[in-house]
């Protein structure tokens, strides 16, 4: 089992930034494709950013491409999401998910992650 805890959600102002962390625990974590999801009042869980298990591949969402970067440190168990330019429309609770995946293949759908966080909420006003 791999336990999977973010951190890092708050108030922020339009156009503001946040940098969201998820830490691993209870596995290696190097082999662990990383996606963040996120999930708005009312709405469906949406895919917002996956990187592979080295890191070397990333993919994002239409929209929050060029605003938000995810980044992965195998050696601290961390996935990070940096979130700028905010808008009110970002606003949702934000997930982290792992999967076990040692290939080149970034996974976009919440339905390929075995292990998710409890998520933490990102409220951007306006």
């Amino acid at each position: 089992q791999v336990q999977l805890v973010e951190s890092g959600g708050g108030l922020v102002q339009a156009g503001g930034s946040l940098r969201l962390s998820c830490v691993a625990s209870g596995r290696p974590f190097n082999g662990y494709a990383m996606g963040w999801f996120r999930q708005g009042p009312g709405k469906e869980r949406e895919f917002v950013a996956a990187i592979t298990w080295s890191g070397g591949s990333t993919y994002y969402a239409d929209s929050v491409k060029g605003r938000f970067t995810i980044s992965k440190d195998n050696a601290k168990n961390m996935v990070y999401l940096q979130m700028n330019s905010l808008k009110p429309e970002d606003s949702a609770a934000y997930y982290c998910a792992g999967r076990l995946s040692y290939t080149r293949l970034v996974l976009t759908s919440d339905g390929q992650y075995d292990y998710w966080g409890q998520g933490t909420q990102v409220t951007v006003s306006s």
